[in-house]
């Protein structure tokens, strides 16, 4: 849970940065919103999910 809560925070800061600073309409991050929940309701759902959950584990396993 921890996971999903960081990564819409920062999904949160990507298009509040894009609002202000390149030009992205305002309408726009409201149509990517909804596509959001609509993926999320969707068959893709899972399979975007492992993906996601994934890609953190390989970020979380390199040594820096």
């Amino acid at each position: 849970m921890a996971l999903s809560i960081s990564a819409v925070v920062l999904l949160a800061i990507i298009v509040v940065l894009l609002v202000k600073k390149s030009g992205l309409n305002a309408w726009h991050a409201v149509v990517c919103a909804l596509l959001g929940f609509y993926l999320a309701s969707s068959s893709m759902a899972p399979t975007i999910d492992d993906f996601t959950t994934n890609v953190a584990g390989m970020i979380s396993d390199i040594k820096i």
